[in-house]
């Protein structure tokens, strides 16, 4: 039992990094076609780095995933409705992401088609583009920043709770959490950016949070002792 649980603490903790190194390279990557007045030239001229872009949101898709089900084991313990709260909320976290991803795969078919036609109807492509990109910004508000807060939220929880993890850390994590979904709000209703200063004030908190948790959890894992054995619920039969 110890055993297999410090093996998923450590898969836990790999996946949070990888997520987090993935998503920042898949948005940097992103840049050609997302950002700047002429990005239906630039997307097809970009196309290959777009669409590595694409992989590295889907390696984020399957971290996001990976969490989730190699945590919910562990968590269903000490409350099994927020666990499973937990996981639908980080799976709801995911398919957003996966739309996001589409949307931006279908700009770039788009930018092909421009550049192809000869800049031809210029009007209903860009209106066509500007559609696909409210979708990805869209997606991208109510996966990783919306969601991410719920889901954040209940999994810090847990975590407080369990005393499986050093309570500072799951502090880290509810207040990153609620930071990030204040932060999802505001952007909603246009009050501040997702892509601002104030945007990166309130998502630097929880993403200290995934990285702190992610080495502890490899260079640690989950405190043993603090695993109960509730009644049909013992880890690893």
């Amino acid at each position: 039992m110890n055993f297999s649980l410090k093996i998923s603490s450590k898969i836990v903790g790999v996946l949070f990094i990888v997520a987090g190194v993935a998503s920042v390279i898949g948005l940097l990557l992103y840049d050609p076609i997302l950002n700047g007045p002429d990005y239906l030239i630039r997307g097809s001229e970009h196309a290959n780095k777009v669409r590595l872009g694409a992989i590295f949101e889907l390696i984020t898709v399957v971290t996001v995933v990976g969490t989730a089900t190699t945590m919910f084991p562990i968590l269903r313990k000490y409350n099994e409705t927020i666990a499973l709260w937990h996981l639908c909320f980080r799976f709801l976290e995911a398919i957003a992401i996966t739309v996001g991803i589409i949307s931006v795969l279908s700009l770039l078919t788009l930018s092909q088609k421009f550049v192809s036609a000869g800049a031809l109807d210029i009007a209903s492509f860009q209106a066509s583009g500007t559609l696909l990109k409210a979708i990805h910004d869209w997606t991208f508000l109510l996966g990783p920043n919306f969601m991410l807060g719920i889901n954040t939220m209940m999994c810090s929880y847990l975590l407080y709770r369990s005393k499986l993890i050093p309570r500072f850390i799951s502090v880290m994590g509810l207040s990153g959490a609620t930071l990030i979904f204040i932060a999802s709000i505001l952007e909603m209703f246009g009050i501040i950016l997702q892509l601002s200063i104030w945007g990166a004030v309130l998502a630097i908190p929880i993403a200290l949070y995934e990285m702190t948790l992610a080495v502890w959890l490899i260079v640690k894992g989950f405190n043993v002792s603090a695993i109960s054995y509730g009644k049909g619920n013992s880890y690893g039969q």
